[in-house]
């Protein structure tokens, strides 16, 4: 018995440690994990800060972006960037998984991180502004006077408003790297020369903390790490990562759609099918669906243009290009205004996002494309304009005019006609009798001036 008592003992306190140990696992506040996939716009940083509140009312001890990014808009990015800088805990960066890049905005975003990781065979870097108008462009000898310019560590571009973009981006990144202890001298060279760094190149010049693996072995490295918040608080947290509940969080509806609408390509063609469909509808009063679908699409277009870095010249043009098509509907110019409103339009959306960023420029063939297809709907609405003079009239006053139709009554109170089918109030300078043919010369409002026909006979003579 003694034996069996012993064991039984034993496997109680074995119980007794693996559920202490769950409780222990279970009680460890939760890592949170959001991934940053694509272009930096609104939508990522909303959806950023949104996680880091979560993260905040619930207790994580960590939240780490795992990043793969060509870059971005320089408004999301610092939004992003005021956010990490104001959480109450850890945020580490990570770019993740092989192969990814932490370009541009991705850059800043990793040198304001509390940690900075990367996984091998990444890379960061290329972290200049471009701005729309700014090109390396000119005779033989500027493009040698801008390389020369860029090898020796000064301003990239001989524009002074590229001069003061760079001199500013150089400051921030600076400042960033100043305040996590980072490689301060390869971040000027990010931004003034565009260069970029691979994951063992960085963690030796110390322009990153970890290289891990995957988000494990991150966690892994993490372990027992003491972070320095570098807030207002300036307190220091030590991590306990290794057995730490992980939390993906991904994007809801809301930030999906967000996403969507925020893309300028989307917005364009949402903006000219709410203009084509308002239009349609108020002239086609009646169809509902045009107008209801138009509506929807501008204000969603609208929605999402309001985020982005609009260039209000494009827009003029886009709208002046619009009014153009719809002039050419209506006012003979034989083409010209339909010509203008096509180099409207495509010059408009050319310029319509303030910026060169990645993934939010509009692609030139979807230009070309918006622009063949509004010039065809505008032809097509001429030449049926056009057809529709050609043909003969119907109704209306034109086709009363001329005429025949039967007396019907004539005397000095009623005189009546049948004409098209209709009865009519009658009006002549002659007696008429019923049954004479009459001709409608004039019409005034709901009564007709008639003539005596030119044969003159009733219809009952015409049937004898």
């Amino acid at each position: 018995m003694r034996p069996r008592a012993a064991l039984l003992w034993l496997l109680a306190l074995l119980s007794a440690l693996a559920i202490g140990q769950d409780a222990a696992v279970a009680s460890m506040p939760p890592v949170y994990v959001l991934r940053i996939d694509g272009a930096v716009g609104p939508a990522t940083a909303d959806h950023v800060k949104r996680t880091l509140d979560r993260a905040v009312l619930e207790g994580a001890q960590l939240v780490v972006l795992q990043m793969d990014t060509p870059g971005g808009l320089d408004t999301a990015m610092r939004s992003i960037i005021k956010d990490i800088l104001a959480a109450p805990m850890p945020v580490a960066g990570f770019v993740s998984p092989q192969g990814a890049r932490a370009a541009s905005a991705g850059t800043y975003i990793l040198y304001a991180t509390h940690v900075a990781a990367m996984a091998p065979a990444t890379n960061l870097g290329a972290a200049t502004p471009i701005a729309v108008g700014l090109p390396f462009v000119g005779d033989g000898a500027e493009p040698t006077r801008a390389a020369a310019s860029a090898a020796s560590g000064t301003a990239t571009s001989h524009d002074s408003l590229s001069a003061k973009q760079i001199n500013d981006a150089t400051a921030y990144i600076r400042g960033l790297a100043q305040l996590r202890g980072r490689n301060v001298e390869w971040a000027e060279q990010a931004v003034r020369e565009s260069v970029s760094l691979a994951a063992s190149d960085a963690l030796a010049r110390k322009v990153i903390d970890i290289v891990a693996v995957d988000l494990n072995d991150l966690l892994r490295q993490l372990d027992g790490r003491v972070v320095k918040l570098g807030n207002a608080s300036g307190n220091s947290v030590t991590l306990a990562t290794a057995q730490a509940s992980i939390v993906a969080l991904e994007p809801d509806w809301r930030e999906r759609l967000l996403a969507a609408i925020s893309d300028p390509s989307l917005a364009l063609v949402l903006m000219l099918i709410g203009i084509y469909g308002l239009l349609f509808e108020f002239m086609n009063p009646g169809f509902v669906a045009p107008g209801v679908i138009g509506g929807v699409c501008l204000l969603l277009a609208l929605w999402g243009l309001q985020m982005l870095p609009i260039n209000y010249a494009g827009l003029a043009l886009i709208l002046l290009g619009i009014a153009f098509f719809v002039a050419e509907a209506f006012v003979p110019s034989f083409g010209a205004l339909g010509v203008g409103g096509g180099a409207a339009l495509a010059f408009g959306a050319l310029l319509l996002i303030d910026g060169n960023s990645p993934g939010f420029g509009i692609p030139p063939v979807l230009i070309g494309g918006l622009t063949v297809v509004s010039a065809a709907f505008v032809i097509g609405v001429v030449g049926m304009a056009a057809k529709a003079r050609r043909r003969p009239v119907v109704s209306g006053t034109p086709w009363m005019l001329g005429a025949s139709g039967e007396v019907l009554e004539f005397g000095d109170d009623e005189r009546w006609a049948l004409v098209n089918g209709e009865r009519w109030r009658i009006r002549a300078s002659k007696t008429l009798c019923p049954g004479q043919r009459v001709r409608v010369t004039r019409v005034d409002g709901l009564t007709l001036e008639v003539s005596l026909a030119e044969d003159g006979t009733t219809m009952e003579g015409a049937l004898r």
